[in-house]
C-alpha cells in the first residue's frame, strides 16, 4: 500500500475498521497491546464493549475525536455535572466520577440526538 500524503483528497478518502466505544474505557490500549491500565468501567454500561463501525476517515478522526465544546456548552455541561454530584474538588483513587461523566455526555448526546431527529432511538 502506498501511503498518501497528510490532508489529500486520497488520505481523507478512506473507511476504516474503530471501536465505538474506546478501548482505554476498559483499560486497554489498541495502541500498546497487552499493557493494561486502570479501567473506567469494569463492564461496558451501553453493551456494547467492543463492537466495531467502519467510519469514512473524516468522521472517526475529524469528527469523533474532536468535537466542539464552546465556552457556553463547557459551562452548561459543568452545571450538569455538579447537579448530579459528579464533579470533583480534589482527583478521587476511584474513577467512579468520570465514569459517570462520561455517561452523562451519552445520555445528553442520546437526547440531543431525539430531539432533532424524532425517530432515532
Amino acid at each position: 500500500m502506498v501511503a498518501m500524503p497528510a490532508g489529500t483528497f486520497a488520505s481523507r478518502s478512506h473507511a476504516t475498521r474503530h471501536h465505538l466505544i474506546a478501548e482505554r474505557f476498559f483499560g486497554r490500549s489498541a495502541n500498546r497491546p497487552g499493557k493494561l491500565r486502570a479501567a473506567i468501567f469494569a463492564e461496558c454500561p451501553w453493551h456494547s464493549e467492543r463492537v466495531t463501525a467502519v467510519l469514512c476517515y473524516e468522521c472517526h478522526e475529524e469528527l469523533l475525536h474532536n468535537p466542539v465544546f464552546l465556552p457556553a456548552d463547557l459551562e452548561a455541561f459543568a452545571s450538569l455535572v455538579r447537579a448530579h454530584n459528579l464533579h470533583e474538588d480534589a482527583k478521587p483513587e476511584s474513577r467512579d466520577k468520570i465514569a459517570g461523566r462520561i455517561k452523562l455526555l451519552h445520555e445528553l448526546i442520546k437526547a440531543g440526538l431525539r430531539a432533532l431527529a424524532p425517530n432515532a432511538k
